[in-house]
């Protein structure tokens, strides 16, 4: 093959609407076809390899070919990365809501009062309103409102210490 500009350039605009096609057919991407394309001209002109004028079509048929199986393969690493990045961050996280949710337990247990512990529970787990938690207990929605709002006063007041 002459490599001189002229028969490169030749070469380039007989044979790119066959290798996009093909490169295209591959990756289901147009700029990732044009890559490809653009990619193995650049290779070819970089090593300028020795082959026959006859040969020149199959060459560059197998170049985009590997090319865009390169393509494929990065693309698949890169989808298992963020899937195990996605894993990784929502492990990461739940520990951590764990974590949370233990030190709340924590102060919640050494902080409040029974009461003030089964007025919470009734509000909040078992998501009663004030006069149903009221009626459970057997105390006025006022002494329920002072319990939450004490307790969760307690609450705030101990999570700041503890950071």
């Amino acid at each position: 093959m002459d490599y001189s500009k002229q028969e490169f350039e030749r070469l380039f605009k007989d044979s790119y609407p066959h290798m996009y096609r093909m490169a295209f057919s591959m990756v289901e991407n147009a700029d990732d076809a044009k890559d490809a394309v653009h990619q193995v001209f650049a290779q070819v002109w970089k090593a300028k390899p020795q082959i026959a004028n006859d040969s020149i079509r199959g060459y560059l048929l197998a170049a985009i070919r590997n090319q865009c199986l390169h393509i494929q393969r990065s693309r698949q690493l890169q989808r298992q990365l963020e899937e195990e990045l996605q894993r990784d961050t929502a492990a990461s996280e739940h520990e951590e809501r764990e974590d949370l949710l233990q030190q709340l337990q924590q102060v919640i247990d050494d902080n409040l009062t029974e009461q003030d512990r089964r007025v919470l529970s009734l509000h909040y787990d078992d998501e009663m309103t004030y006069e149903e938690t009221a009626t459970v207990l057997g105390i006025s929605t006022s002494a329920v409102n002072k319990h939450i709002t004490r307790s969760l006063a307690k609450i705030r007041q101990t999570l700041k210490i503890a950071k």
